[in-house]
């Protein structure tokens, strides 16, 4: 497969990723279990999407020297775009997580715990997902048109469930593991399970954990084959995904207080899975600049955005 990644770019990537991770769990473990406040997850917004954009300009730097300014240019639009698009497919996790936050009415002192647990999931699963993907696109392309198909049917589907709240009670897995799983049903602090071997009891902490995990690759399962209408290169399609994911814990205080306000952003989502579904299934008869993708999906998620504060919903609309 076709990649611009090398062990240099691979080696830079990884020691990044490593050593956030390890400034974002030394900071939240020095705070201690605590609420986090909405001015503390906007800087921590402001400062995962600065890294992302300090790596698009190392790698396009990098991209520069070695192959030239027009090769370095694409690289990083697609890394941009791609960057876009996973952060605001994660909006759409952030609901479901919130639904399962409050359904287990986990303490808000406890949420940053799960988060970034599974976090740390879902930054393994997907990479195990790109690559998957990358090497079914290098060996059939014809697998392109399937993930053409997949988003566009996905989008529809989204579009006519957009406003429905999750049906959490008649959820197969919640209930399989609720029914299969020794649990107890409060609260020990952080603790994930009592005791130990047969005895062990599993807390509602972990049972939101491995619903947070679950939820996360069903969403991967979306999100992945929408990069791939970007770009084929497993190093960008990763990059951009990881990062994308980095910021999820602290998008998901700093959306969790207004995901009312926000109640079109779905439609909005639903509309840009159509257009990227389209876009793969015109890749051999017209390929659409990535520049025009770009634009397309801001233009798309600002109108969206702009008209959820313009016309709140209509439960809100009658106090």
């Amino acid at each position: 497969m076709d990649t611009i990644g090398n062990v240099w770019l691979w080696a830079g990537f990884s020691g990044l990723v490593l050593l956030a991770l390890m400034v974002d769990l030394v900071l939240m473990r020095h705070g201690g279990a605590h609420k986090v406040t909405f001015k503390e997850a906007a800087w921590w917004s402001l400062g995962w999407v600065a890294l992302a954009l300090a790596f698009n300009a190392a790698l396009w730097w990098y991209v520069g020297q070695d192959a030239g300014p027009d090769e370095a240019r694409r690289i990083g639009l697609e890394f941009l775009t791609g960057y876009l698009v996973e952060k605001a497919l994660a909006v759409d996790n952030i609901f479901v997580f919130l639904m399962l936050m409050t359904y287990f009415a986990v303490p808000e002192e406890q949420r940053q715990r799960v988060l970034v647990i599974g976090i740390l999931l879902a930054i393994v699963l997907r990479a195990i997902l790109i690559f998957a993907g990358a090497a079914l696109i290098a060996n059939f392309h014809w697998m392109l048109y399937v993930f053409g198909v997949f988003l566009l049917l996905t989008g529809i589907k989204m579009w006519f469930a957009a406003g429905k709240e999750p049906d959490l009670e008649h959820n197969p897995v919640l209930r399989w593991l609720t029914a299969h799983v020794p649990f107890i049903r409060r609260y020990y602090g952080s603790a994930l399970w009592l005791g130990s071997g047969r005895r062990r009891k599993f807390t509602p902490l972990f049972i939101v954990l491995v619903m947070i995990g679950i939820t996360d690759v069903i969403f991967a399962v979306d999100s992945i084959p929408a990069i791939f209408a970007i770009t084929t290169d497993p190093f960008i399609v990763l990059t951009s995904n990881v990062f994308a994911v980095l910021g999820l814990r602290a998008m998901f205080f700093l959306v969790a207080g207004m995901a009312e306000r926000f109640h079109l952003l779905p439609y909005g989502l639903a509309i840009v899975l159509v257009f990227i579904g389209t876009k793969m299934l015109l890749v051999d008869l017209y390929k659409i600049p990535v520049l025009w993708s770009l634009a397309v999906v801001a233009a798309i998620l600002a109108t969206t955005i702009a008209l959820s504060l313009a016309r709140p919903p209509r439960a809100a609309a009658g106090h």
